[in-house]
Parts: structure tokens; C-alpha cells; sequence
């Protein structure tokens, strides 16, 4: 690392935050640490300090980053009794890079402002993997001299860093984000149950279509987890619902129709009702399976 290194906070350490916040640790960062659960091995054997509260951290740290579940997460991580805001000092940064309401996050932004302090919204697309190969995408809203100051952060952790505009327009931009990755995760599992249904080799169908225009990242890796069967998440089925409300909420209030992400939803439902909330989102096609009484990987009748 050229620059020396930084006090920085990390609050959330589950699939995403543990290797985002290893990246920083990584690279020579100073890193307090708190998160709800057990804190991972890889974080408590490492140089990162352990705080017994969000105000410890932000009490400790000049950048603060939170990587939590919904909006009242970090809302409870925010303004809670012994949260973040309660341990800010006038000229911190804290970056909220978890996927939640865009609305919410601008009343988030105002109320860290009136701290003293700047506010970004970062969400993130690439899931466990592009955490753990520091790939993400990071779709970013906020004031430009924040970024600037954060983006060194951001660039240990992604590739495609990008900032959108304001606050909350990072979370549009994440929202988008899910309503395409939905469809195509649906596209890809009616495309493959298609083929496995007609009698042609599922896997063997997939290799073919990577090599044109229907080539896309979830046809590489969620067509390969369809085929293999193999739906650890990866990115949770009931993260996705939570997203995807998020998306027809806002559409509702702005008088937009989105027909085939409600679609999409319903599909996520299913799989909720079936057991399913914490299957990776790939398993969208198990949904169809139940429609078509047929399962990727039969043997066609």
C-alpha cells in the first residue's frame, strides 16, 4: 500500500462484510471491528481490534463503513442507543454499503450531516465471490470530496467503481441492479429447464450459449449452480425479496409498472414457502422445477 495506512470502521461481518473487511486489513488498514454474531476466524485472528459496540468503532475510527441485512439494520446501527452516530466527531466519513432503501438513505445522509459529517451510500454487486476476489462493483452516492477521500477504500474492495450522483442514488442503482440480475437469473433457469426437458444435456446447452449473444456472468456462474445443483448462498434467496420490495415499493410510489420483477418475486416467494429463504437466488429455478414437475438433471420421458 503507497498511502499510510487508515483508522477505519467495519460493522457487519457476515458473508460480505468478513471478506470486504479483510481486503482492507489485507492492504495495512487499521480496522475496529463489531458485528452482531460470532466474529469470523479470519477477522479475529487478524490485526483488527474488536469493539463491543457501532459507537466504539465510530469513537475509534475516521472512515466507518456498515455492511448489514435491511434498512432498519442500518438504521438500528446507525441511530441506536449505542450506535454509530453516538461516537461521531465533526469531519468523519461513514459509508453505508449495505442494499437498502434509496429513500431512507437520504434521511440516513441529512442526519449525519447534521453531525458534522459526510455520508455515502455504496452498495455492491458480485456477491460472495466478488468479495472474496476484491471484483465488486460499487455504486456509489454522495458528495465528490467524500468519494475522492474513500475511493482508495473502495478500489481494495472492487473493480467498478462508480459515482452515480447523490445520496440514495447509489441505492437506485443497486435496486436496478437486482431487477436485472432477477430477470436473468429467470431467464437462464427457464432457458436450461427448457433444454433439460427437451432431452439435451443441460450442462452441455450452457457451455454452447456461453459463446454467444445470450453469454452473461449469471449464465456462467448461476447456470453452473442450476446444473450442479448446488444452492449455498452465496446471495441469499430472502436478500433478493428484500430487494426486489424494495424495487416494487418504489415503482408503486412512483407509478411505474414492473410486471416481470413482481413476476420474479413471486418465484422467490415460492421458494420462501418451500423452505427455501436461505437457498442462494440461483434456486429461482426451483421454482419453475415445481411448475414443470421436472427437475435440471432428469432424464427427459
Amino acid at each position: 500500500m503507497t498511502s499510510s495506512p487508515l483508522k477505519i470502521g467495519f460493522v457487519g461481518l457476515g458473508i460480505m462484510g468478513a471478506p470486504m473487511a479483510g481486503q482492507l486489513i489485507k492492504a495495512g488498514h487499521q480496522l475496529f471491528v463489531f458485528t452482531r454474531g460470532k466474529t469470523p476466524p479470519a477477522i479475529a485472528d487478524s490485526s483488527a481490534t474488536k469493539c463491543l459496540s457501532a459507537r466504539g468503532v465510530a469513537e475509534r475510527a475516521d472512515i466507518i463503513i456498515t455492511m448489514v441485512p435491511d434498512t432498519p439494520d442500518v438504521d438500528a446501527v446507525l441511530f441506536g442507543e449505542v450506535g454509530i452516530a453516538s461516537g461521531l466527531s465533526k469531519g468523519k466519513v461513514v459509508v453505508d454499503m449495505s442494499s437498502v432503501s434509496p429513500i431512507a438513505t437520504k434521511v440516513f445522509a441529512q442526519r449525519i450531516n447534521a453531525l458534522g459529517c459526510d455520508y455515502l451510500d455504496a452498495p455492491v454487486s458480485g456477491g460472495e465471490v466478488g468479495a472474496r476476489n476484491a471484483t465488486l462493483s460499487i455504486m456509489v452516492g454522495g458528495p465528490e470530496a467524500a468519494f475522492e477521500r474513500v475511493k482508495p477504500l473502495f478500489e481494495l474492495m472492487g473493480k467498478n467503481i462508480t459515482l452515480v450522483g447523490g445520496n440514495g442514488d447509489g441505492q437506485t442503482a443497486k435496486v436496478a441492479n437486482q431487477i436485472i440480475v432477477a430477470l436473468n437469473i429467470e431467464a437462464v433457469a427457464e432457458a436450461l429447464l427448457f433444454a433439460a426437458k427437451a432431452g439435451a444435456d443441460p450442462a452441455r446447452v450452457r457451455q454452447a450459449l456461453m459463446g454467444g449473444f445470450a453469454s452473461s456472468k449469471i449464465l456462467e456462474v448461476h447456470g453452473d449452480r442450476m446444473v450442479r445443483r448446488t444452492f449455498d448462498p452465496g446471495f441469499r434467496i430472502e436478500l433478493h425479496q428484500k430487494d426486489l420490495n424494495l424495487a416494487l415499493s418504489s415503482a408503486r410510489a412512483l407509478g411505474l409498472s414492473l410486471p416481470n420483477t413482481a413476476t420474479a418475486q413471486e418465484l422467490f416467494n415460492s421458494c420462501a414457502a418451500h423452505g427455501g429463504k436461505a437457498w442462494d437466488h440461483s434456486a429461482m429455478v426451483k421454482a419453475l422445477e415445481t411448475l414443470a414437475n421436472f427437475e435440471i438433471g432428469q432424464k427427459a420421458a
